[in-house]
């Protein structure tokens, strides 16, 4: 099999702060986001091509990376963020004090326990999963690049080491963290997670 190498980022910190976005709030990238994406891959430049979700705090670096570089870039609608229904534009404090009970709800069934109106779960991590498939087939062979979402990075990173959807929420995606799944003869492997490619 060809070796096919894929790098995620997970956007900087919008305009905001901490809060529950989904795909309905489509909020830029702040100074300091800007700042942690240029800081994660530093003069890395490796990449054959760039795949973005369409939201702005992650499109706009990958279309400024891509111009710096001279890589070209794709918009893929399946890379968006999970939908959080009712909770999106909501900080978590917001949602952890004002919705407690559906807060430590969602916390102990993440998969059954969703926000009300928000996308399934298992709908999302389906989503995300065909459109990386696409991408391996197009692009085997080559060193990709996916700038991306929290959500999006879990269900790729649980995708690799087999672990379950009601897990995704135990994994810690830094803003600006960088993961790295090498696809290989023997399967993918999961070689960086929360890194930066930056010396």
């Amino acid at each position: 099999m060809t070796e096919t190498l894929i790098d995620l980022i997970r956007h900087g910190e919008p305009v905001g702060g901490r809060r529950y976005r989904g795909h309905g709030v489509d909020d830029l990238l702040s100074e300091k986001g800007w700042s942690q994406m240029w800081h994660a891959v530093g003069e890395y430049n490796q990449w054959q091509h760039i795949i973005t979700s369409p939201l702005q705090r992650c499109q706009a670096f990958a279309c400024a990376l891509g111009e710096r570089y001279g890589i070209d870039v794709s918009v893929e609608p399946r890379f968006k963020e999970v939908g959080f229904g009712e909770w999106e534009g909501l900080s978590h404090v917001e949602v952890k004090i004002g919705r407690a009970s559906e807060y430590q709800a969602f916390l102990n069934n993440p998969v059954n326990a969703r926000p009300k109106g928000a996308e399934p779960l298992d709908d999302f991590v389906q989503r995300v999963n065909s459109a990386y498939e696409a991408a391996i087939e197009r692009y085997s062979g080559h060193h990709i690049l996916i700038v991306a979402h929290a959500g999006v990075m879990r269900a790729l990173v649980a995708k690799t080491i087999q672990a379950p959807t009601s897990g995704l929420y135990r994994i810690k995606i830094s803003n600006g963290g960088i993961a790295r799944i090498r696809h290989a003869g023997s399967g993918a492997v999961l070689e960086l997670l929360n890194g930066k490619l930056s010396a």
